[in-house]
């Protein structure tokens, strides 16, 4: 699994059907259900590293995905298309985007490079964000990778918490060493999650737009 991003985990779900899968519910073929992932997938992975630029934010994207159960649409995409995975994909765009305004921009944009309507991107852009969460949760709980989180901490002293758990545990104080600690776990779980939330090997396009209208929404 080494080397896989997002924009991988998401092709190759459901055996590399799940793409297909998902666009056919909205009337789209293999090619254009690829197409449109492949446009509305860097918002979504540009948001995630937005969200964990911090500690704390890194504690709830793993704090998430330990919990998630999304990894089950990965198996059974049809199901994408249920009331309730819409809320739940609607839920994680608006922890992730914040506003309606920021998803409307980003169905808008991969319209302008697909051709496809922005009205059926936007539809789609749910789906896809429970699909990314899905493969995240998939694979931070490979025995693998679950091994190198389980080695980062945060905390310090004799009261130092180990482990995922200890990552999770929040920022508690404690002074500088602490301080440094906390930061030294972020930077290594970065290291860790960083090609995972990459939306593709050659960075996002989905960058600018994203954060201009990220910043128009917190003014």
């Amino acid at each position: 699994m080494a080397g896989m991003n997002l924009l991988d985990m998401i092709m190759k779900a459901g055996g590399g059907q799940a793409p297909q899968a998902v666009g056919s519910q909205l009337g789209l073929d293999q090619a254009q259900s690829q197409q449109a992932i492949a446009a509305l997938l860097p918002a979504i992975s540009s948001a995630l590293k937005m969200n964990t630029q911090k500690p704390e934010g890194l504690q709830a994207l793993l704090g998430a995905l330990q919990n998630s159960q999304n990894d089950q649409y990965l198996d059974n995409p049809q199901a994408l298309a249920k009331p309730e995975a819409i809320q739940n994909g609607n839920a994680i765009l608006g922890h992730l985007f914040g506003s309606k305004d920021v998803s409307r921009a980003v169905a808008g944009r991969a319209a302008e490079q697909t051709g496809i309507g922005a009205d059926i991107l936007k539809k789609m852009l749910p789906m896809v964000a429970t699909m990314a969460m899905g493969s995240l949760t998939k694979q931070t709980r490979q025995p693998s990778m679950a091994q190198q989180l389980a080695g980062l901490a945060l905390g310090g002293g004799q009261q130092q918490q180990s482990g995922l758990g200890g990552l999770l545990g929040g920022l508690l104080g404690g002074g500088r060493r602490q301080v440094r600690q906390q930061q030294q776990a972020h930077s290594q779980g970065m290291g860790i999650l960083g090609n995972l939330l990459d939306a593709d090997g050659d960075g996002n396009m989905m960058d600018d737009i994203l954060g201009m209208a990220m910043k128009q929404m917190m003014k």
